[in-house]
């Protein structure tokens, strides 16, 4: 039963959860909380709770003083934002406020036993906080008791982690089917709506879960994502460090999700970041659950067994590739997502746009024979079923390559420019379908040849 029809079960059991059970201390806000009537209720004096700010966004605690004493607030955040908090009883004005440009923002006052609130509004700036609290301590109302999903209580976000949050914190219990998850890929440019609302939507359902990571960029995707999903919750996690992709809030999260979807940026730094992290672990433990792990440009190349890695150098280009197989801007690393289906499989993305046919061809010939190279246009993308089964959306077109038995390696080797024949071509528009199982589809077939010596090195002129 999905947490968003227990209302009326939960109000019943309230009286009776908070006469037998011991409360856990509270360590991040619950969304939302935009009022005194929705405050995240502060569970235990001095304990740290983590929260996010966001445009538009003010954030209030609720918690009881058992007697008359002190109450000290401090409220920490990046150096860069500016974050304010007032203190209120259960009527009138702020009873104290620090509305500075400190971090953190610090203040006291001497108090009567009750119930107080605090608003956490933002001046400037938006991202994580850290919000401590010392007050004497009495019962606070507890919050609602959630569905248990099998991960436990959600751990303390690290101070260091931007992330914004649209929707409930808590986890929506999926109802997916293990072992058949499925995978996004997706050209760049332009997101592809129908690839979110015909394909994602209908395979983990609505009011579940989504989590976007990167390591750059904020919530462009939380709107967008939560209209077409119409999703419980939509996190973005900005996880830049090995340390982040390590902790236990990040992966929590995304392992809570039934779709996660890796932003555009530098697969390159994705790798340095992330691989051999727990983050990867969390990624395979969606696929394998049944959810959805997707990806766009960067996000894109990041989910073949085989990742192109440009690794802190220029990204490689058709014109220069061809005149040096082993051209300096070549370079290739394991992926961190393992999938069955592309296992023998590197991606390429912005295709026709950045004119990357030969580019893909020369990345297929580097590879084993029965590799494959699955490139996307931008506004175009690929879903791929446990079964193989896929299908493309958007305006632009999918392209396969692939070896075959008329297929000539006549030249490549390093130094020498790349002559590749009969390399297979299949392209793929909107509504065109491939079964990565067995190769069946319904695209459009020509054989295209490179020789690097000439100025117009393809066969034929135009393979697109």
């Amino acid at each position: 039963m999905n947490n968003k029809n227990k209302t009326i079960v939960t109000s019943l059991l309230l009286t009776l959860f908070f006469s037998t059970s011991t409360l856990a201390c509270t360590q991040a806000e619950s969304e939302p909380n935009d009022s005194e009537s929705q405050a995240t209720p502060i569970t235990c004096s001095d304990t740290t709770i983590a929260g996010n700010s966001s445009r538009n966004d003010i954030d209030w605690f609720e918690f009881t003083t058992a007697d008359n004493g002190t109450v000290s607030v401090s409220l920490n955040h990046h150096r860069s934002d500016d974050f304010d908090w007032a203190l209120y009883g259960e009527t009138g004005g702020a009873l104290i406020a620090r509305e500075t440009s400190n971090i953190p923002e610090q203040g006291s006052i001497s108090v009567p036993g009750g119930n107080y609130f605090i608003k956490v509004t933002r001046y400037s700036g938006r991202g994580w906080y850290d919000l401590d609290v010392s007050f004497p301590e009495g019962s606070t109302p507890p919050p609602p008791p959630s569905e248990d999903c099998g991960y436990g209580d959600i751990p303390s976000a690290p101070g260091a982690l931007s992330s914004w949050l649209t929707g409930n914190a808590g986890d929506a219990c999926g109802s997916l089917t293990q072992g058949q998850g499925a995978t996004l890929l997706m050209g760049g440019g332009s997101d592809v709506d129908a690839a979110f609302s015909n394909r994602v939507l209908p395979h983990i359902s609505a009011d579940m879960d989504v989590v976007i990571i990167r390591t750059s960029g904020s919530d462009g995707y939380n709107d967008y994502l939560n209209g077409l999903l119409n999703a419980d919750s939509v996190n973005t996690l900005l996880v830049d460090s090995r340390t982040l992709a390590n902790s236990d809030y990040v992966n929590w999260v995304i392992k809570s999700a039934e779709f996660v979807f890796i932003a555009g940026g530098d697969q390159a730094d994705y790798l340095n970041q992330w691989q051999g992290t727990e983050l990867q672990n969390s990624l395979q433990h969606v696929y394998d659950k049944g959810g959805v792990v997707g990806g766009t440009s960067a996000g894109m190349a990041l989910l073949g067994g085989t990742v192109y890695d440009p690794d802190g150098i220029l990204g490689a280009i058709s014109d220069e590739v061809v005149t040096d197989f082993c051209h300096e801007t070549i370079n290739f690393s394991g992926g961190v997502f393992n999938n069955s289906l592309l296992a023998n499989v590197v991606t390429d993305t912005h295709f026709a746009e950045r004119d990357r046919m030969a580019r893909s061809i020369v990345f297929l010939g580097h590879q084993s024979a029965n590799a494959k190279v699955i490139s996307a246009d931008e506004n175009t993308s690929l879903f791929v079923n446990s079964d193989g089964a896929s299908q493309v959306d958007g305006s632009g077109a999918v392209y396969v390559f692939r070896e075959t038995a008329s297929t000539q390696r006549t030249q490549l080797s390093c130094g020498s420019p790349v002559i590749y024949e009969n390399v297979e071509r299949i392209k793929l528009t909107s509504g065109d379908t491939i079964n990565l199982s067995n190769w069946q589809h319904n695209g459009a077939v020509i054989n295209v040849s490179i020789d690097g010596r000439q100025n117009n090195y393809y066969t034929p002129t135009n393979p697109y």
